[in-house]
Parts: C-alpha cells; structure tokens; sequence
C-alpha cells in the first residue's frame, strides 16, 4: 500500500489522471461535448489541486467528486470504447482510494446491457470493495499496539455514530452499510447517487465481504452492529418468497398472488446465509436460529425441487463441520426453551430423503405447473427397471436406491468430508436449473454420512483424550511427585468437571440427532442397491451404535443395532427382539419433525437384491422359507463386525446382536460342532437350506468370524462379559420357550456360543461361572432331546475344561474353585431326563479318568452324582453310573479323603436296591465285600485319619456350640465307617428280590465273620441291636406279610422251582439265611458278646426270633429255626481269654449253683415256671459249693431257651381248631428237629427239671407223636407197610425219654418218682398201636385200615395218619425193658404201674386178629407174660399192703379177653400160622399153671375161681362153626384144649391145699365134661344108624370128632396126674364111657374112625385091675 502513496507514485497518479482526460475529451469531443467539457476542467482541476496542496492524495481524496466526474460521465454515454477508457482510468483511482462516487458509477456501469462494460464494472466494483476493507485491515495492523480505551456503544445508537473509527476503517463501514441498503432498495447514505442495483450482484458483494474479511466484524463492535441490525433482516425479508412459496398452490385463495421464489436471489441469498453461520455464528446466535429453522423449511416437500437441492447443499456445508454443529447443540438443543435446531435439521434430512421416495422429484421447473404430477407412471419416475443399462448382453447394475417401485441413482458427487456444492456455484444461472434426478438424493446422503462421521471422529477424539489424561493423571497420582497434592486434586476436579461438561454436549448431540439419522439410514439402507452405498451406510449405523454405546446412552445405541438387525434379516421377518425392546418404538411410532409426520418405514420387501440363500425361519411353525439377499449377508458382517469390536460398549444389546446373528446361523444352516463352533450342516426337516456358491465360500469365513467374535470376549470386560452372557442365557430362553410342545430342530446357537464363551474366559471362570452353568442346567431340563442334548454337552464340556485348565493358583490350592466347578454336575442330578443323566455320568467317567488323583475335596460331588441315580431312570443309566463306581472302587479308594468312604459304602449301596438290572445290584454287593477288605487292609490309616478329622469336627463344632451328629455317633469313627456298611448290606437283606437278599445276606454275615474282630468291644452292642436285631425284625416282618400269589416265572424262560414260587417261600429263604446267620455270630462271638452286660436280654430277643420263625406256617423257615436253635445250644461256657488265670477251668456242663438269696442282674426277670431258679437251685444242690456268678448267667439262658423250646412246642403241636385246604400242620422234620433238641437242652436243665416240667415235656411229645403227615409227602416218610420201620420223629421221641429215665436212673432217688409218669408217656404211646391218636378234628386216612389192600397214596383224604404200630410196639419193649428195671421201685409199686401195663396191653389181646398189625398182639403177649414174670412175684410180695389189689381182677379180665377173643381169626390163615398162634395161647395157660396157680394162696379167692372157669372153658368150648372140612381137625386147637384140661387137672387134683370147695369146682367140672361126652357120643350113634348110606351133617361130625380127642385128652390127662389127686368117682366115669365107644365102631366116616381109635387106646391101661391102695384112699 505505501508505494501508491509515494511521492513518485503520486506524480505518476496525476500523470496519469492528465492523460486519462485529455483521451477522453478526445473521443466525446464529436459526439459528446458535455463530457468533453467535464474532462477538460477535469484537467484543470487535477493540476490545481497538485499545485495547492503538500498531501496532493488527501486532497484529490476531498475532491474525488470533481475529479472522477469526467469519468462518470463518459460511462454514462454507454459508447464501449468510452466506457472502457472510463473504467480503465477509475480503476487506476480506485487504487488510490479515490473512491464513493466511483463506485457509484461502476456499479451504474454494471446494470449497462453490454455484456463487456458489465463484466468489467463488475470487476472493478469487487476490488473496489476488496480495497476498501484491506485498508481498513491494514489501519487495525497499524494501530494494533495502541491499546484503545474500549468505546461503550449505546445499544440503540444511530447507526451513523461511527465518530470512534479510523478513516479506513469509515469507509469500509460506509461502504459495507450502503451495500446492505441498496440491496434492500433503500437510498445509500454514503454512495450518492446510486439509485438502483440488481440484489444478486449485492448479494454477492455482501458475501465476498464477509466471508473474506471476518474479523473485521468480529473485533469491531460497529461492524458486529451492522451484521445484526442490517445484513440478517435484509436476509431473512428477502427469504420471504421462498417461505411462503408453496409448489403447486398457485391458484390460492389469497387475495395477493404469491411472489415466486427467484433461483439467483435465493441461491445467493443461501451462500451469505452459510458464510454467516460459519463466520459469525458466536455473534448471531438467535439470527442464525431463524437462517437454520428456514433451511430446515427449505427442504420440504412443497418447495421446487431448485430450492431444495440448494437447501441441501447449505446443509451439506454445515455437516461437514462438527464443531460448528456442537455449538448449534449447545445453544439451541440445550438451553430450555430453544427451537431443538440441530435436531431439526437431522429430522429435516430424514424427512427429506423419505419425501423423495414418497413423491417422484419433478427436475424440470417447466413441469412445475402440473400440479400433482407424481404419479409412478409419470415421465419423471423411472421404471423399476430403468437402473438395468444393457451392455453386450450383460446387465449391470448402476448404484441406486430403490424403494416401493421409486428409483433413484446415486451420484457421485463429492470427495468424503469435503461439501462441494455444484448448484450453489451457479453464479451466471438467472433461471432455476434442472436438477439431475438422483442428486438431491446424493447430497443429502453424503449429509448423513459426514454428519455421523464428523461427531463421532469429535467425540471420540474428545473422548480420547478425556481417558488419556484420565489415566496420566491417575499415574502421576499415584507415582511419588513435587507437586503438591492439592494441585493434583485441583486438576483432577477440573478436569471432571470439564468432563461432564463435554459429556453433556456429547449426550445432547446423539439424542438431538439420532431418531433422524436412523430413520433415514434404515431408510436408504433398505432402498440401496448398491454395495458401496450399503456398506456406507453400515458403517455410518454401526459408528454411531458404537458411539452411543460408549457414551452409555442406551436406546439410541438399541435403536441402531436393531437397524443393523433388522438389515440383516429378510423383510417382515418375525423376530421378537426387534420388535419389543425400546429402540423398535420406532418401528411405528412417528416422528413429528416440525409438524410434518415422519413414518419410520419398515424394510420393504421389493428389493431387486441377488438372492444369496434360502432357509427355513426360526419359528415356533415355519411358515415356508426365507431368502437371504447378498445384503442381508453384508449387514451380518457388519453385525459381527460391530460385535467384535464394540463389544465392550453393547452391554443390554448383546440381547438383539446375539437373537439376529441366531437367526442369521439358523437360517444358512450353521450347526454347532464340538467346543460350541458353528460349521456347516444341514437343516433337519423342511425343504433344505439352499446356499448360493457365493455364500458356500463365506460361510467358513462368517463361522470364523463368530467364533473370533466369542473368543474376544476374554479381552471384555467383567461387566460387559455379564451382559454377553446374560444376552445368550435370555436368548437361550427363548429358543427353550420356542422349542417347547414340539420336538422340531432348536436353534442352538445361544448355547454352542455359552459354550464358546466359558471355554475362552476361563482364566476368570468365577465371574461367570454361576450364570452360566445356572441357566445351561435350566437347558438340560428341557423337554426336547436336542436342545436338552446340547445343554448337557456344553455343561460338562465346560466342567471338564474347567478342571483341567490351568488356573493360578491351580486348583489344588483353591478348592473353593474346585467345588464351585464340580456343583452344576450335582445340580445335573436334580434332572429325570436319562439322556441328560447319562451325559453327566459320561463326564463323570472322564472326570474320574483324567482327573481321579486328584480330586481331593470334590470327592464327595462326584460319587453324589453317582449316588443320585434312581432306581426309574432306565438301565443304560444305572449301568454307566455303576461303571463309574467301580472305577472307583476298584482304582480311587486310597486316593481320596478317608471322610468319603462311607459316601461310597452309601452309593454302593444305592446301587444294590435298584432293581433294575439284577446284576448289578449282585455286583454291588461284591464291590461292598471289596470295600469291606479295603477297610481291613487299610485299618490303621483310615483309623488314623478318620479320628484326626473327627477331632477337628468336634473342635468346630464346640465353637459354634453345636452337637456333633453322626450315624452311630458314640462309636469311634472307624466303627462307624463298618457299621454303616453292615447298615446297608443289612438293607439290602430285605431287598425285594431273592437273589440280592441271599448275596447281601452271605455278605453281610461273612464280613461280621471275617472282619468283625476289628471292631471296638462296645460297638458289638450297636452290631447287635442296630444291624442284626434290627435286620431280624424286618425280615420277620416281611416275611409275615408277603404275598402267598404263585408266580408264574421269573421273567423270560426262567422257570421257578416249586419251593420258590411264592414271595412268601422266597422270603421264607431270607428268613432262615438271617436267622442262621445271627445264630452262628452268636455261638462264634459268645466270649465277645457275654461280657456286654445285657447279653441275657439280647439272649431273649434272638429266642424270640428263633420261636416266631418256628412258629412261622413255613416249613422251610420253622425247620431252620430250630436248626439255629440246635446251634446256639451248642455253645459252651464262654471260653475265656488265657491270660485271666483266676478264673476256674472251663466247664462244658453249668456247675449248679447255690445262692441264699437271689439279687443279680439278670435274675429278677420273671421266667415263665412259678418257681425261681435260686429256689429249684436250692432244693436239688444243697451239698454243692458256689462257683462265679455267669454260671449263673448260663442257668438262666438254658432256662430262657427251655421256656422257649416248651412255647414252640405246645404252640406248633397243637391241633388247629377248624381244618380247610390251608391249614398248616408241621412237617414231621421240624417235629424231629425240635424233639432232638430237647436231650442237648435237657443235659443243662437236669437240675432243676421237675414234674411240672415232665409233664409239660409229656404233652409235648404226645402231640408232636399225634401230628399227621400230608399225602405227598407219605411216600417219603412212611416206610412200606412191611417193614417196621420207627420215622426219625418216633425215634427222637423215645430216645428223649430215654434220656430222661436215664438221667433219672443215675440221679438222685427224689427224682425217681418221675419213673411213673414215664411209664405213663409209654403207655399212651403203646395204644396207638390199636387206637393212632387223634389230630383235633382232622379227618385222617388210616394207614392199618388197609391192611390188605395195597394203600392209594394219593386217595383222596388229605392227610395220612403215620402206621404207628412199629413205634407202639417199639414203645411197649421200652416198657417192658424199662419195667424189668424199675418194677421194684417204690414209685412204680406205689403208682400202680403194673396194672397200668396189663389195662393197655389189653386192648390189642383182646382185639388179637382186629389189631391192625399181627406183630401187635404177639409182642402184647410175650410183653405180658414177660412182665408177669417179674411184676407177678413183686405183686405177690406187696400182696398184704393191697396196692395190687385192682391189679387182679384186670388181668384175669385180660386173660378172659385174649384167650377166648371175639374177632375172627382171618380166612387166609394158613395151617402153620394157626397153628403158632395156638401155640402162643398155649404159653398163656403155661404161664397160668406156673406163675399163678401154684402160688393160689397168695391170690385173690375170686382171681382164681375166675382162672379156673377159664381154663373149664378152654378145654372145652373150642369149637368154631365156620371150618372148612379140610381144616377142622386143626382149627380145634386141640393142643390148647389139651393144655387147659392138663392145668385143670392138675391144679383140681394136685392141689391138696386147696378148700374143699374148690376140689369140688374142679371135680364137678370133670364130670360135667365126661357127661357131655356121653351125650354126644349116643346121639351120633343113633343118627348114624338112622341114615343109612346118607353121610351126616358136617357139624355133627366135627362135635363128635372133637368129643373123641377130648376124651383121649382127659384119658391122657389123669394118666398124667397123681393117682391120689383123682377121685375115684370120675374113674368110674371114664370107664363107663368106653362101651359107648365101642358102639361107634360101625360108623362109615374115616375121620371119626381115626380119631375113635385114638380115643380108644389109652383105655388098654384100665385092662388090669388097679391096686388096692387107691381104693383105700378113695374111701
């Protein structure tokens, strides 16, 4: 500037300015001599002032008007050539700031029509301007240094007050302040004479101006003045027009027409507008409010389509700047009652994109008069195909957006970030331009995306830095420095304060602009067609949702996501996520952007995008297929993208990312594989996912990216991995709820990805471990196989990674961590599904496989999941738990905590009650026995350890005050361990199946057995009463109770044996293994149990049982019993231990014991005999000395069993009172069993065993005899008919009371008055011989009954009676043997047994051939005459005491009965039989004339008058009627008749001691028999003379017969006799007889002749005379 004021300069300016003038007078001199006179004094004047004034410029300056007046003129003449040179020259004076009316001119210049003068003008009127305010600039560099006084400028000072500028600077303001004016057509202040000017060119002056010299407004209060006073009215009246314009409403009813908006004014008008607002806008704050609310109405859809593309280019300008935008944000959005401008503006875009699809843009403005011409057909909205350009057949896509049938192209139009207008450029355009279609479109999309590109690069940055200092300050904090501490704290506190400052900015920006950019994003992202565009417009969605998410502000963050979603989903798909959370309001809830209504459109279906895949929705009911387009696939990258990384930032819409991207995968078919991966597979059901190549060759690569997205959550932070984590569970949730009621595929996306998720975060598994296992466990439990199948797979996946990672520190030292891993494998147990059951017991195999060692604590966990098998969960299950614990049997015992072993008696056993798979529950069991041995073989460690434990457990459990409580508690530990295993085999003793009953049984008393010793002294108390008593009563109990039903088989082929084909006979078994098994602990752990101090009462319990399975109605159990009964009687003193030496030598039989007075324990029980035993001790063993008391104890035991041996007894043997099919009646085993019991207890009890007790045994014996056996089983029993055989009962019935007599025998005397009631017993036993006794009302089938015919086993009665006649006749030896022992005994002789012997042996004699055994009666009799022969001398000793008196007359009766018995002897019997049995009769009378004739004084008077009749009658009366001929001769017993007449003789005439009166019975009775025979003899001889040839009756001849015999008998007889004993009176008789014999000689039977001539022979002795003497003695 200071070169045009130098003096040179200015010589040159004038020389200038002379030449200028004289050339312009030289061409106006002819046409124009007004101007050349101007020029001419122009000249003049010029000098004058050079040669008047020093400051030659300051003074041209005050007479500028003067001198450019020449110039003025020569423009005026519009001559080019003149104005030219004009122009020229006042440019050249403009550079020396010799201005006003210069310019005046040159913008006259300006509106000439030449084209050539305008431009020109134009140019000089811009440096002009330029000029003016350059040296104002250059005034201000100047005086900068000068510090001014600051003027207060009155608020409504006259808008000339510009007294307080510079001179430059007053030009300018003069300058700029006409400017405005004439733009406004006003009058100028300062440019006079200026009368008009075209506004654009103002216009484009007031923008040159203020967009070239801002900061002269800014530091100037006047010029800021001027800018808020006189440039925005001017602009906002000039925007007039264009408000109140409406497109297509020209005819309204306004009185006034409507000024039409004008393209160049408008435009302009929008370039000054954006200058301002860029340039001014901390000055014009509310101006620039009004500018951008009228932007904003430019966009509407009503306005010409010019209008709104310049619009749109404003705007575009202000987008790309963010700072400006924030102070918007600031100064509208945020303060209170402000227009939300910067909102406004988002909406606007938004409403005027979607306006653009909604109504075809007509570009051409001459079609503005067709009202409402936006039909589709129009010739403005191109076909839907018009974007398909043909090229060598090939078709290719142009970039476009397309929505419902609307097409419009995307142009390329600027560099990114960068707002390059095109329309706001068209300075030289007067009419408005067409606008391409599609370019509105454009710019507004490049708006969108350099607005969301422009805040978030801002805020993030800010935000950047915001966490930069953040972190070093927290450092420097925390590193030692020099500053003081208040300094740190100072900057911290403003740096927050900034902070939330800032943050408040932030918030308000996004949730100022956030609804409209999303709404128009999803719009265009619908409608693109493009890649690019699409992949734009993602990228603008996806930053926006990151930058919501960090600043926390959650819906809008929802809101984009689920842009992004629904984008990737085809159109109208149903996916609840996106339709129910916050941000999907939007969705159909419309925006009201300045009172026009803004839908948010829905994805429409109608896109023209490449199908890329077809697959089945994921739906409750599919409904068909969905297709996938490629930019569904390319919205899915986006989504991953976003998730991977922004994953931090998307806390609750993990929800939405994760539901889409499970749609996404189920629709392409991904399936998880191993580890939780998606791979490619096949849809299940429905038509088959169809995949184009093109996506064949992204799915590995989407499958990548998903599991890359997964595994970074380990770089998430905790709380972000619980909202990824919460995401998938809810996900999961739904998939479960989606899957329920149908067993269709589900979707498994959520839990493969669980699964992902925990593998990767396992290094900090605690955070997450619980909701996730928790909610995996809530899959398993659900309905469908597959989901639940996966749920289970992900969980022990996880469990087992768990435990096998390398934690820090490692698991070992963190069992908290350990047992945290190990619960959700409990929780599995609380399942019923057996898939899900078997996945976990799977893991627990490989648990146990890979990490058995070491399991330590968790122990307990794992065989809980064992354990938790129940018994309905199939056999699959059962048998994989099964493996798993015999892993552990067999391999982990020593290896775990000795705590856990009784976990593993428990689970062992839980195993033998499932009654699934029987072998299994048998193999259990051996895995208990192996158990068992482990425990013996490890005693002293597992000893050890377990009381080290228990300590510390009774430690803790005094410092908390509670009771320490455990099975079996007051038992050392180790005790405990085997009782709870002698505890389970004991419940699985009364297990429903017989197999496990019987091995758990064998077990459970083999281990007692084997391992018993090492158990404390006391705890045999607890084996006794909790384990084997208590076993006892259940199986009593249920085999009482168990069912009778036969069952058919034993499932399959089995076939069941008959004795096990009831429960009842099955438990039967149980029943008796137990009861043996108790019995034999007792008799082996005798020394151990005795000194326990109520072993009597145990004693008694286990007598108990032994008599309620006695008694029970089953063979089986009550012959067992008895069998353990045998066994415990066995048992001797207690064998002592060796080194008590003080004790006194074992004693096999009790030592009886005296006691004064009886007070130990044990004694004072009541026992079932009145007496006590110290008084039945006291009364037999006074000379005895006492010896210790527990052989005492002994006494009482022996005698507690013979109460019980009497209970079972008399209870079991008697008769039942009604009889039916049922009825139980003992089996003659048991019978034997218990009478064989009866001598082993008897040799303990002989001490005191009385007659009560005699007795009690007598009945006992008597019933047990008199117990029948059932027709099945005779054949086993009875021995065949012809044998006499005794059954095993018979005998152990006699030698009992052998034992007893024996014992008597050698006892002391006072016990011998037992030998009676002995006797007795026998005798009663001997009847049954000829009466078996009756069994209560039972009707039995005799056996002797058919003697002869060969017994039906199987007749029809049910029972048989035994053939009691060997027994009977075995019996009647014992008596006899018995009698000739005792018969001299006082008792015997006192009780009267002798004659007890003859009434019963009288009963078979005189039955004889009814008895029903033949061997009965011969043995009566040769027992008779046996024991006559040593009773009858003793009766005849004790003949004067009387005791014999009743004997007599019974045996005379006896004699009586026999001898001439009723029954009729057999038709079969042979010759020789009968002929043995006279023999036998014979012996009798022998006996008669031995043993009791000669000894006749001794006798009864009437006994022998009744022997003596007897034998009369023997000798004659021997006749039977019913002979055969042949026979006769035998049947006669003529040896018997012989036999009588020879004792009858000889007692008649031996006997000189006898009263006369008696000779006199014997005479008499001789001549009565001699007269008889004379009868008969005449008789036979008068019938035989009578009938001639005719033979005599067969009777007759038989009585004449036997008449003859008994006379050569009686001949015989008196032979034989002493000659002095016979009277002479009956020789006399004899004789006389002989001529009647004589007479039969005649007679023609052989039979009678031989027996007459028998008959006659002996009467050769009577030839001589007899001797004198025998008369004399006659007389």
């Amino acid at each position: 500037m200071s070169g045009t004021n130098s003096p040179e300069a200015v010589k040159k300016l004038l020389e200038n300015m002379q030449s200028d003038l004289r050339a312009l007078s030289l061409e106006c001199k002819k046409k124009f001599p007004p101007v050349k006179e101007a020029a001419e004094s122009g000249i003049i004047k010029v000098k004058t002032i050079a040669a008047r004034n020093t400051e030659i410029l300051a003074a041209l300056k005050d007479n500028s008007s003067e001198v450019v007046q020449p110039f003025l003129m020569g423009c005026g003449t519009k001559e080019p050539k003149i104005t030219q040179l004009c122009l020229a020259a006042i440019q050249r004076l403009m550079s020396h700031e010799v201005v006003s009316e210069a310019i005046v001119l040159c913008f006259r210049l300006h509106f000439t029509k030449d084209n050539i003068t305008n431009n020109t003008a134009a140019a000089t009127v811009r440096q002009v301007v330029t000029v003016v305010f350059e040296r104002m600039v250059a005034e201000d560099e100047r005086h900068r240094d000068i510090i001014e006084q600051p003027v207060l400028v009155q608020g409504n000072s006259n808008r000339r007050s510009v007294s307080t500028l510079k001179p430059c600077a007053k030009d300018a303001y003069m300058l700029f302040q006409d400017l405005c004016q004439l733009v406004n057509a006003d009058a100028p202040y300062w440019l006079v004479g200026m009368t008009e000017m075209t506004r654009t060119f103002g216009l484009e002056l007031l923008e040159s101006v203020l967009n070239d010299f801002p900061q002269v407004f800014l530091q100037h209060q006047e010029f800021s003045f001027l800018l808020k006073e006189r440039v925005c009215p001017l602009v906002i009246k000039l925007f007039s027009p264009n408000i109140k314009f409406r497109q297509g409403s020209s005819t309204s009813s306004s009185p006034a027409p409507v000024e039409k908006p004008y393209f160049p004014i408008c435009m302009r008008l929008l370039r000054v507008v954006s200058v301002l607002i860029k340039q001014f806008y901390s000055l014009l704050v509310t101006e620039c409010e009004i500018f951008l609310s009228l932007l904003v109405k430019f966009l509407d859809a009503d306005k010409p389509q010019w209008l709104r593309a310049v619009a749109v280019e404003s705007i575009h300008r202000l987008c790309v700047q963010p700072q400006l935008l924030r102070s918007f944000c600031q100064s509208y959005d945020m303060k209170q009652h402000s227009t939300k401008v910067f909102r406004d503006i988002v909406n606007a875009l938004g409403s005027f994109i979607q306006s653009l699809f909604l109504v075809p843009p007509t570009g051409n403005p001459a079609t503005t008069n067709q009202a409402g011409n936006n039909n589709s057909g129009g010739s403005v909205s191109a076909p839907a195909n018009s974007g398909m350009v043909g090229i060598g057949g090939g078709v290719t896509l142009l970039p476009a957006f397309e929505y419902r049938g609307t097409w419009i192209p995307i142009l390329t139009i600027t560099i990114q970030g960068s707002a390059k207008a095109t329309y706001l450029e068209m300075l030289d355009k007067v009419e408005p331009p067409t606008i391409p279609e599609g370019y509105a479109m454009s710019v507004a999309f490049h708006c969108l995306l350099d607005l969301v590109r422009g805040i978030t690069s801002m805020i993030e940055g800010e935000l950047g830095e915001i966490e930069t200092e953040c972190q070093t300050t927290t450092e420097e904090a925390s590193s030692p420095t020099q500053s003081s501490e208040q300094q740190d704290l100072q900057s911290t506190s403003d740096q927050m304060d900034k902070e939330i400052v800032s943050r408040a900015v932030w918030e308000e920006m996004v949730n100022a602009c956030w609804c409209g950019l999303l709404a128009a994003l999803s719009l265009l992202l619908d409608a693109s067609t493009d890649e690019a565009a699409t992949e734009n417009i993602l990228k603008a969605e996806l930053t926006m949702a990151a930058l919501c998410g960090r600043l926390g502000l959650v819906t809008s963050r929802d809101a984009f996501i689920t842009a992004i979603c629904k984008g990737s989903l085809p159109p109208h798909y149903a996916l609840t996520v996106l339709n129910t959370t916050t941000a999907a309001a939007l969705s159909n809830k419309s925006y009201s952007i300045q009172g026009q209504s803004v839908m948010m459109i829905s994805p429409s279906s109608e896109s023209h995008q490449q199908v890329v895949a077809v697959g089945q929705p994921l739906a409750v009911q599919p409904q068909g297929t969905v297709m996938l387009t490629s930019k569904n696939i390319q919205c899915m990258r986006t989504l991953l993208n976003l998730a991977h990384c922004h994953g931090a930032v998307l806390g609750t819409s993990w929800q939405l990312v994760l539901a889409t991207l499970q749609h996404l995968v189920w629709i392409l078919g991904l399936k998880p594989s191993s580890g939780g991966a998606l791979k490619p597979g096949r849809a299940v059901e429905g038509p088959s996912t169809v995949l184009t190549t093109a996506v064949m060759t992204d799915l590995p690569v989407i499958s990548n990216i998903l599991s890359r997205l997964f595994e970074s959550s380990q770089y998430l932070d905790d709380v972000s991995l619980h909202h990824l984590i919460n995401a998938l569970c809810s996900l999961s949730l739904e998939a479960m709820d989606m899957a329920y009621g149908n067993n269709k595929e589900p979707s498994l996306f959520a839990v493969a990805k669980l699964l992902e998720t925990g593998l990767v975060n396992m290094h900090r598994i605690e955070i997450l471990w619980r909701p996730l296992t928790g909610h995996l466990l809530e899959v398993c439990q659900h309905p469908n196989s597959r989901m639940r199948e996966w749920g289970a797979e992900a969980l022990t996946s996880l469990i087992k990674a768990g435990l096998t990672f390398n934690h820090d520190p490692p698991l070992s030292q963190n069992q908290r961590l350990q047992l945290l891993l190990l619960n959700p494998l409990k929780e599995m147990s609380n399942i019923n599904h057996p898939d899900i059951r078997l996945k976990q017991l799977e893991c627990v195999l490989q648990i146990l496989q890979s990490q058995g060692d070491s399991l330590g604590p968790g122990w307990p966990l794992v065989l809980g999941v064992m354990g938790a098998i129940r018994n309905d969960q199939g056999e699959s299950l059962i048998r994989t738990a099964f493996q798993c614990l015999q892993l552990v049997v067999t391999d982990f015992l020593p290896t775990m905590p000795c705590t856990c072993l009784q976990i593993v008696v428990d689970v062992a056993g839980s195993f033998g009650l499932h009654n699934q798979e029987l072998n299994i529950s048998l193999t259990s069991i051996g895995l208990l026995w192996n158990i068992s041995d482990y425990f013996f073989q490890r005693g002293e460690t597992i000893e050890k350890e377990l009381n080290k434990e228990e300590a510390a457990q009774q430690k803790q459990a005094e410092e908390k005050g509670v009771v320490l409580n455990r099975p079996f508690h007051p038992a050392p530990p180790f005790d405990c361990l085997w009782l709870c295993l002698y505890a389970k085999l004991g419940e699985l003793c009364v297990d429903p199946r017989p197999a496990v009953r019987k091995s758990a049984g064998q077990t459970l008393f083999s281990t007692i057995g084997a391992h018993g010793t090492l158990l404390q002294h006391s705890t045999w108390h607890t084996v006794i009463w909790k384990v084997l008593f208590h076993l006892l009563d259940r199986v009593r109990e249920s085999s009482t109770t168990a069912d009778k039903e036969k069952i058919e088989s034993g499932g399959g082929n089995i076939l069941i044996h008959h004795s096990r084909d009831t429960a009842e006979k099955q438990w039967a078994e149980t029943w008796v293994l137990t009861l043996a098994g108790v019995a034999r602990i007792f008799n082996t752990r005798r020394y151990l149990l005795q000194p326990l101090g109520d072993f009597s009462r145990a004693w008694d319990v286990l007598l108990d049982h032994i008599q309620s399975a006695a008694l029970s109605k089953n063979n089986e159990v009550s012959l067992a019993a008895l069998k353990s009964f045998q066994e415990i009687l066995q048992i001797v003193s207690p064998v002592r231990d060796s080194d008590k030496p003080e004790t006194p030598p074992v004693v096999n039989v009790p030592v009886p014991v005296l006691i004064g007075s009886i007070s130990g324990p044990g004694l004072s029980r009541p026992f079932v005999r009145t007496d006590s035993i110290g008084e039945r001790l006291g009364r037999y063993s006074s000379s005895e000395p006492p010896v210790v008391t527990d052989e005492l104890e002994d006494l009482n035991l022996w005698w507690a069993a013979w109460n019980t041996w009497y209970r079972i007894g008399s209870e079991s043997t008697k008769p039942p009172i009604t009889f039916d099919k049922l009825t139980f009646i003992p089996s003659q085993p048991f019978l034997t069993a218990l009478i064989q019991i009866f001598p082993a207890l008897y040799q303990h009890i002989k001490t005191g065993f009385n007659m009560d007790d005699l007795q009690k045994l007598g009945v006992i014996l008597h019933s047990a005899i008199s117990v029948p056996i059932s027709s099945d089983a005779s054949p086993f029993i009875l021995p065949s008919y012809t044998e006499a055989v005794l059954t095993s009962l018979q005998e152990a019935v006699l030698t009992a009371l052998d034992v007893l007599q024996k014992a008597i025998c050698v006892g002391p005397e006072n016990m011998q008055i037992m030998y009676p009631a002995i006797f007795d017993q026998l005798l009663a036993f001997v009847e049954f011989s000829c009466k078996p006794p009756q069994y209560g009302q039972l009707e039995t089938k005799h056996i002797a009954n058919a003697k002869y015919n060969q017994i039906q086993l199987f007749a029809p009665a049910e029972w048989v009676a035994l053939n009691y006649v060997p027994f009977a006749e075995r019996s009647l030896e014992v008596v006899v043997d018995l009698y000739q022992k005792t018969a001299c005994h006082k008792a015997v002789v006192n009780e009267k047994v002798l004659q007890n012997i003859i009434k019963t042996l009288r009963v078979p004699l005189s039955l004889k051939y009814s008895c029903p055994s033949e061997s009965t009666w011969k043995l009566a009799v040769s027992s008779l005459l046996k024991v006559l022969s040593i009773g009858l001398p003793v009766a005849r000793q004790h003949a004067s005491s009387g005791k014999f008196d009743s004997m007599w007359p019974e045996l005379a009766n006896t004699f009586e009965d026999f001898l001439f018995t009723k029954s009729i002897p057999p038709d079969n019997l042979s010759i020789q039989e009968f002929q043995r049995n006279e023999s036998i009769d014979v012996e009798v009378v022998q006996l008669i004339s031995t043993e009791i004739l000669p000894y006749a004084n001794f006798i009864p008077k009437e006994f022998v008058g009744q022997i003596m009749t007897m034998l009369n009658k023997g000798s004659i009366h021997s006749q039977s009627s019913s002979f055969t001929e042949a026979e006769i001769d035998i049947r006669l017993r003529e040896e018997f008749s012989k036999m009588c007449f020879e004792t009858l003789l000889q007692f008649s005439f031996s006997n000189k001691v006898t009263t006369p009166q008696e000779g006199y019975i014997s005479r008499m009775a001789l001549s009565v028999l001699l007269k008889r025979s004379q009868d008969v003899l005449h008789r036979y001889i008068e019938d035989e003379r009578l009938s001639g040839k005719c033979p005599l009756p067969r009777q007759q001849v038989t009585e004449i017969i036997f008449v003859l015999k008994a006379v050569s008998t009686l001949i015989d007889s008196l032979k034989k006799t002493q000659p002095e004993n016979v009277d002479g009176n009956t020789w006399a008789q004899v004789i006389a007889l002989y001529p009647t014999l004589v007479e039969c000689i005649t007679c023609s039977s052989s039979e009678v002749c031989s027996a007459l001539k028998e008959a006659l022979v002996p009467f050769k002795d009577f030839m001589q005379p007899p001797a004198s003497r025998v008369q004399n003695g006659e007389s």
